[in-house]
């Protein structure tokens, strides 16, 4: 089975414009998520793609894998099922580019799902503190007995009905009988769900939450959720890239 992984590389963003680019000890952040990619033990080959010329450039330095994509896409499914329309491969491990530190440990697993005939699959850790649980940036989701998603949200999923008020003002850890989990960004795809879910039209759900992991759900379709130790660490802010740096000793 070829499994293969895409680094979708777009130029603009909103919070911290150009930030696959930007330097983190004297390499581009993308650079980074590539090399992790790289270390991996399933997967075949590793792509960057991007709607930029300027990112090309800047990525040839250190790959030829590198695929133009549209500007006009909605979404990073859409940019994803363009890259990967004319690449021979089996299933795909999406790796955001703008995760620095992701764990190739962590690509592995989703690779290995892929391998056992999933036909997508994600990851999550178990939330410790209250403050990442109240925040509306931490997806939490919630699963059932074999580990598919029941659901995604911004809110705070399960309620906590008996001691929702004691757990939320009194508590800075999460007691350790409480199980809530924050979503990890990393998707695994068949090829073939992976253009297919490309097709859906977006959801209810999934426009009023802006999570579009809910189209999967809300179509009938199954995520499979690994749970990992690793923390995802996305750079979103300056705030999150100086944070990044100082992990990486850049100073």
């Amino acid at each position: 089975m070829k499994i293969i992984v895409i680094i979708p590389a777009r130029l603009n963003s909103s919070r911290l414009p150009k930030k696959v680019i930007l330097p983190i000890c004297n390499k581009p952040m993308v650079e980074y998520v590539y090399e992790a990619s790289k270390k991996t033990k399933y997967i075949s080959d590793v792509y960057i793609a991007t709607d930029s010329l300027e990112v090309k450039e800047i990525c040839k330095k250190f790959t030829n894998n590198i695929i133009l994509t549209s500007k006009d896409h909605q979404s990073g499914t859409d940019r994803l099922a363009e890259a990967v329309k004319n690449i021979k491969c089996d299933a795909i491990v999406n790796v955001q580019g703008d995760e620095p530190l992701i764990d190739p440990m962590l690509i592995d697993a989703l690779a290995q799902k892929l391998k056992q005939g999933e036909k997508m699959v994600s990851a999550m850790h178990k939330i410790k503190t209250t403050s990442e649980l109240k925040s509306h940036n931490s997806v939490k989701v919630v699963v059932d007995k074999n580990s598919n998603a029941l659901y995604f949200s911004r809110s705070i999923i399960p309620h906590y009905r008996d001691e929702w008020h004691t757990l939320l003002e009194k508590h800075q850890a999460i007691p350790k009988e409480l199980k809530f989990y924050k979503h990890i960004g990393i998707y695994g795809y068949s090829k073939e769900f992976l253009l297919q879910y490309a097709q859906m039209e977006q959801t209810y759900l999934e426009k009023l939450e802006k999570l579009e992991q809910l189209r999967v759900l809300e179509n009938g379709y199954s995520i499979k959720m690994i749970e990992t130790d690793y923390a995802s660490i996305g750079v979103d802010t300056q705030e999150d890239l100086e944070k990044v740096r100082e992990i990486m000793k850049c100073y």
